[in-house]
């Protein structure tokens, strides 16, 4: 099939080998095999290191590779394999975004020119050289971690993308988002896998308003987030519940500054926990924002390294009861590097266990 290149696309792909994907490395002798659990998939391509937002700018490259950097030590690599993956095709963004949309990215990132970066007309992101073909390359990620659950070389899969995409909406890029990677690998595994049921949990410390709009008036895919208010964009007050078809369907939870992630822990337990019951999810997604961590430059919450590990317990029982312990758990917000790789590392700690 033709992947969707974006004018930019094409020439980002003739970049040097070393901006090729990470080689693959399969679980043969490590913890992972002994305990006969199949590897995570890590999806991570250095090409997403060339969306430049700028020096100042809290969106920085080293925010997803210091979380590479952390697990290619050798302890990890039994533990992971590190497929190749392409970019989305533009049908494949069409599941998602309006034609209007595509073609206006487009047209924007065209008139950007080596050692620029302007402002995307929608919205507070900035956009450099690439940083479309990157977002493009990002969903692809997104969509191939589906492939690596659904086709069972894993149960789980990390997409480490960038720039982050929640915050983007049929018809709008804003908050450093460009497309929104976690609508698109719902919609492909809708398309490719009839998934008929998808539970999105977003524990980003802003609430993803792109994703629920997206999905508001759909009861095929359930949105859940909790995230600090009051804070950027404002929405996901719990009142929003969902509209028409979807009324019901999103939950949203309020986390006021200075928590720990117990508002999270009890939300998931004495709130999600029982609408699954019902609502009987096949696969799991999560928009795993790392930006609610304690010392995190854009948000006031103070979830620790323990939390996340918590957390992602949590969320892999729910997808242990209902959906054969499929997740894919792709990267958002998140600031400080060190915290980032640190939080991935309980995050998948806790996965393995």
């Amino acid at each position: 099939m033709k992947r969707y290149c974006s004018p930019l696309l094409s020439g980002l792909l003739v970049l040097s080998p070393l901006l090729l994907c990470m080689p693959e490395a399969v679980a043969q002798d490590g913890a992972s095999a002994s305990s006969g659990k199949p590897p995570i998939t890590i999806l991570y391509d250095a090409r997403f290191e060339t969306h430049d937002p700028g020096p100042e700018h809290p969106e920085q490259a080293h925010r997803v590779s210091a979380i590479v950097e952390r697990l290619q030590q050798p302890s990890w690599q039994p533990l992971l394999r590190w497929p190749a993956f392409a970019a989305a095709t533009r049908a494949d963004l069409l599941r998602v975004h309006s034609a209007a949309y595509l073609d206006l990215l487009d047209a924007e990132q065209a008139h950007v020119h080596a050692g620029e970066r302007r402002l995307l007309s929608t919205g507070d992101t900035v956009i450099s050289p690439h940083s479309v073909a990157v977002a493009t390359l990002a969903s692809g990620a997104g969509m191939a971690g589906v492939d690596a659950i659904m086709s069972q070389p894993s149960a789980t899969a990390f997409a480490l993308v960038r720039p982050p995409g929640h915050h983007a909406t049929r018809e709008r890029g804003m908050g450093f988002c460009l497309i929104n990677h976690i609508a698109v690998a719902a919609r492909y595994a809708q398309q490719r896998y009839a998934i008929q049921r998808i539970l999105i949990i977003d524990i980003d410390v802003h609430h993803g308003n792109g994703t629920q709009a997206i999905f508001e008036a759909d009861n095929s895919v359930f949105y859940f987030s909790a995230h600090q208010h009051p804070l950027y964009p404002g929405s996901g007050r719990p009142s929003e519940q969902g509209i028409g078809a979807g009324l019901g369907y999103t939950m949203n939870v309020d986390v006021h500054p200075g928590s720990n992630e117990q508002v999270l822990l009890h939300a998931l337990a004495q709130q999600l926990a029982p609408a699954m019951q019902q609502f009987r999810p096949q696969l799991v997604l999560v928009s795993a924002g790392l930006d609610a961590h304690a010392g995190d430059r854009l948000g006031a919450l103070q979830y620790t390294d323990a939390g996340y590990s918590n957390i992602a317990t949590r969320i892999k029982q729910l997808a242990e009861t209902y959906a054969q312990g499929r997740m894919l758990w792709l990267l958002e917000g998140g600031y400080v590097p060190v915290q980032n790789a640190n939080a991935v590392e309980a995050i998948l700690s806790a996965l393995l266990r």
